[in-house]
């Protein structure tokens, strides 16, 4: 599958919402066509070189689809537009076009089929409704009630402010399970830091 690439330095996961200002031809040129062909693209975090001006130098293997949910003019007269992350992927081959446009052959990961939650989550689940009500977050849309371990391991590796290689390192595992025994083990260590 050949998926367009907007490098960020953000980590986007499944279900989760992104604000995005486009002012750069070349995403104006891939955003239009993903709306004609109603198809998303892939964001993946840059490990070195800059959002804007020429293609990312090297960024992160596994990234998010972004689905284009809202699109709007700023009234700076910028296109803003709002994602949400869909499957996530491995890239395979990589190839920047002449307009600077990343272009990826990627391989669609698996998603584990969805778990309830259990005692053991209340407290990650109390985290992540006291970060729903901060003003940024709520403005995102996030709200909806979460009831099983991918949307709360997804949300909270989303909100927290966590490393990009720690978001990365979460990204990329299969289960739920895991990445929740994950945040807690890096919640942990951030309490023992502070």
């Amino acid at each position: 599958m050949n998926l367009p690439l907007f490098p960020l330095n953000t980590v986007l996961f499944p279900g989760c919402m992104l604000d995005l200002q486009i002012f750069e031809a070349r995403y104006l040129d891939m955003i239009s066509r993903c709306m004609k062909q109603g198809e998303g693209f892939g964001v993946v975090c840059i490990v070195e070189g800059a959002e804007v001006g020429e293609a990312a130098e090297r960024f992160a293997a596994v990234g998010c689809e972004a689905r284009i949910s809202d699109f709007q003019q700023r009234p700076n007269g910028l296109l803003g537009i709002r994602v949400e992350g869909g499957r996530r992927f491995k890239v395979q081959r990589a190839q920047v076009l002449p307009d600077q446009l990343t272009m990826a052959e990627v391989d669609w990961l698996d998603e584990a089929s969805p778990s309830p939650l259990r005692a053991e989550h209340a407290d990650l689940l109390a985290l992540l409704s006291a970060l729903a009500e901060h003003p940024l977050v709520a403005a995102l849309g996030m709200s909806e009630a979460v009831n099983d371990q991918s949307a709360l391991a997804n949300q909270l590796a989303y909100l927290l402010p966590l490393a990009p290689e720690q978001k990365l390192q979460l990204l990329a595992l299969d289960a739920p399970q895991e990445r929740l025994v994950l945040l807690q083990a890096l919640l942990d260590q951030l309490q023992g830091e502070g």
